[in-house]
This record gives structure tokens, sequence and C-alpha cells, in this order.
């Protein structure tokens, strides 16, 4: 009988222990919880604020370009509105909203960063602006002071406590407009509502609307599921060498929309891998080993990533820049083709230089932007281009490239690269219009090879 008590009372006490530790593990788990809610609610906070302010010196730079007379101070003006809206673009980004409900609002944001960079080139090169640049700039200002008015209501509903971002992040993929019709009328639906006219600027040059709006290029095939991206996972990795396979979900507001994996592999190292939802594509692998000894040579190390890279469909990849970190290699390669360089189809991949293994790639750069080019408009000959260099510049390569741009375009330029006493340099021509478009200062260190 006694023996009976005794195990009823070690039940009993045994119990109370796991619900008290339950009860802990619950009461510690809320309060990480609501850490992080409170944590997450004051960065967005942060993020708007910071949006507002740069909607308004957009708004205020707008006003400035409308009366601005000469080149020089137009083009100061004009850089300075450029600034603005990127920024602007940067903090629109950071709220825990989906771009297709804002789409209108980002949209306006690039026409007016890309614009009024287009603009101020022209004033950089002494050109005046035409009636039309104006009348552009004059209805890109009366859309900045509808979205000015309308952030200005959106700070007081934020103020007063009418709406909180966790509310907009607890309703996942829910259409936009149905979100808000609880928090106010006039609230986030009229970001997109005083643009519903609003169909970018129509005009001329490199910064015309479908390069603002374009999808990825090289970011081909159908949508697929998340099993089927499992299958490429492996597939990529090699079944042979996975222990476990974990998946960690779908990451939807990812500049390439991706399905992300965990996998253990046969030497329990964790491999991070990212798969697109469009085609399928691996869009990021890595992982961490010590290299402790550094056996085979640079040149070694970029024969085994090309290889790699024509094994895994990438062919006709140049290696441009690498950086030596810890016996890691990381280069990047730029796509090429008849001799054009095409800096951005860049593919980055990491090489383990005490045997030579591939620890990471990543992909980015390549899926958003690889497409065949037309170059069938040079207007100008390399010999041409040279006569705008330094003349000091000692040359030691030249040839064609397409160069990226700050403002999502490309440029096709003649690179030269040469010596000024000891500094290397790297100077892109436009081989269209003679203009000297860029100017690199190339790093030779005793870690890589790096360009500022």
């Amino acid at each position: 009988m006694m023996k009976k008590n005794n195990k009823k009372i070690l039940i009993t006490i045994t119990i109370i222990i796991l619900i008290a530790i339950i009860a802990i593990l619950g009461v510690t788990l809320y309060n990480k919880q609501k850490e992080y809610r409170q944590t997450s609610e004051n960065n967005y906070n942060m993020a708007f604020y910071e949006l507002v302010d740069y909607i308004q010196n957009v708004e205020t730079y707008l006003a400035k370009s409308l009366i601005s007379t000469t080149p020089e101070h137009g083009a100061e003006t004009l850089t300075n509105l450029w600034r603005e809206a990127n920024l602007a673009q940067s903090y629109l980004c950071m709220l825990p909203i989906e771009s297709q409900e804002l789409e209108n609002t980002e949209k306006f944001l690039n026409q007016v960063s890309d614009y009024s960079y287009s603009l101020s080139r022209k004033n950089i090169y002494n050109e005046s602006l035409t009636q039309e640049d104006f009348k552009n700039l004059k209805d890109l200002h009366n859309y900045s002071i509808d979205l000015e008015n309308t952030l200005n209501q959106l700070s007081e509903d934020l103020n007063n406590g009418r709406f909180q971002w966790g509310e907009l992040t607890n309703k996942g993929t829910v259409a936009f407009a149905q979100q808000v019709d609880n928090i106010s009328k006039e609230s986030f639906s009229n970001l997109e509502e005083n643009f519903h006219e609003y169909s970018g600027l129509i005009y001329d040059g490199a910064f015309s609307e479908h390069l603002t709006n374009s999808e990825p290029k090289g970011l081909t095939g159908d949508d697929i599921e998340e099993d089927v991206a499992r299958q490429k996972a492996e597939e990529f990795i090699g079944k042979d060498n996975i222990k476990e396979i974990k998946n960690l979900g779908y990451s939807e507001n990812a500049t390439i929309p991706v399905y992300d994996f965990s996998i253990q592999n046969k030497d329990d190292e964790t491999i991070n891998i990212s798969i697109s939802k469009k085609g399928g594509h691996v869009v990021y692998m890595n992982f961490n080993r010590d290299v402790s000894t550094q056996i085979i040579s640079n040149d070694e190390a970029d024969k085994k990533a090309i290889e790699f890279l024509n094994s895994k469909g990438f062919p006709n990849m140049q290696k441009t820049y690498y950086l030596n970190q810890e016996g890691v290699l990381t280069i990047n390669y730029a796509y090429s083709n008849n001799g054009v360089i095409t800096y951005p189809d860049l593919i980055k991949v990491k090489v383990a230089l005490d045997d030579g293994e591939i620890l990471g790639i990543e992909t980015t750069g390549y899926l958003n932007n690889h497409t065949q080019r037309d170059i069938s408009g040079i207007q100008i000959t390399q010999e041409e281009a040279k006569k705008t260099l330094n003349k000091d510049l000692q040359i030691e390569s030249e040839g064609l490239a397409i160069i990226p741009t700050e403002w999502k375009t490309e440029l096709l330029c003649y690179e030269f690269k040469g010596k000024i006493e000891d500094t290397e340099f790297l100077v892109y021509i436009n081989a269209q219009s003679g203009r000297e478009e860029d100017i690199l200062v190339i790093k030779n260190t005793p870690n890589g090879t790096l360009t500022m």
C-alpha cells in the first residue's frame, strides 16, 4: 500500500514538474515573441518615417528642378533628386507590404530616380533641358505631392494607433485592398489610388519604361512546387552526398523568390541552398569549413571553378576579380560572348584552396540579366575611343564590354585597362557616343584583385 502511495506521489510530483517546465517555457517563448514583435514594429516604424522624410525631399528637389535655369545648378539639383528617390525606394522595400500591392508607387520612385539621373547627365554635358523635360518633371512633382499627402495621413494613423505593422504581416498574401478595410478609408489604399492613372513617363533614351519594369531575363522556365525544388537541390548537391535535407520555407519577397533548404552532407557539414520558384534555378549555395592549408594556386582554383560552372550549365564565363579570405578564393565571373565581356551577367564561386572543393555559388546577377544582346549600335571605332583617353595612360588591354549602371540599365563600351605610374585603371568609353562613362581603380592586394 505504501509503495502504491509513493508511486502516485512520484507521478504527481513528476507531472507538476513537467507542467512547471512547460509553463516556464511558454512564458519564455511568449516574452521572446513579444520582444521580437516589438523589435520588428520599431524597425518598421523607423523605415516608414525615413520613407516620409525622403519623399518630402523628393518633392522639394522636384520643385527646385522646375525653376533651375543653369546646367550647373540643374545638375546638382537632379543628382540630389536621384539620390533621395533611391533612398526612398530602399525604405519602401523594408515595409511589410507585398511588392505587387505597391507596384505603382515603386514604379513612380523608379521613374523619378532614372529620369532625374538622365537629365543630370544632360546638364553635366552642358545641354539644356527641353520643354518636354520640364513637363515631365512637373507631372512627377504633382504625383510627389499626392504621395507626400498620403504618407502624412498614414503618419497620423500610425501615431494615433489606428494600425500596427504586425496586423499587415499576419495577413499574409491577402489582397492589400482588403487588408486595410478596417484601418482607414484614406490609409494605405490611397497610395495606389493616387497613382491609378500613373503610367510612367513616355520618353526616348536609356531609361524607358520597358527597362524599369523588366522581369529577370535569365530566369527561364515555369513555376515549380517545393517538392520539385527539393529534387533540384538534391541533384545539384548529389544524392550520394546527402545525409539529411530540411525545407526552410519559401522566401517570396527576395529579389528572386526562392525555396530555401538546409542539407546535412556525409561529412556533417551544413549546406544552405536556394532554388528559384520560376524555372528551378540554383540562386545560392554555400557552406563553410576550415581551410588550414593552401595547396592549390589561384589559377588551379579558377580551372576548378570553370569546370564546375560548365558542368552546371554556365558556359563562357570569364574570371574578372577575386578575393582570398582564410584559404577560400571567391572569384567573380562574367559572361563573355564573341569577345564582349558582359559584367551584369555575374556569378560568384567560392573555392577551397586546400583541395579545390566548390564551397559556394551565387547566380543572382546572371539570372536577373542574362539574355542575348544586340551590339550592332556601335557608332565609333576603338581607335576613335582611344583619343578620349588620358595621354599618360599606358594601355595594357582593350576590348568591348557591357557594363551595368546604378539605374538598372546597360551600356556598351570600350574597356581600356592601363596604368598611370603605379596605379592601374579601367576606363570605359561609350561605344555609341564616345563619352567617358566610368573609371575604376584596380587594387591589387595580397588577398586579391578588387576595383573601386
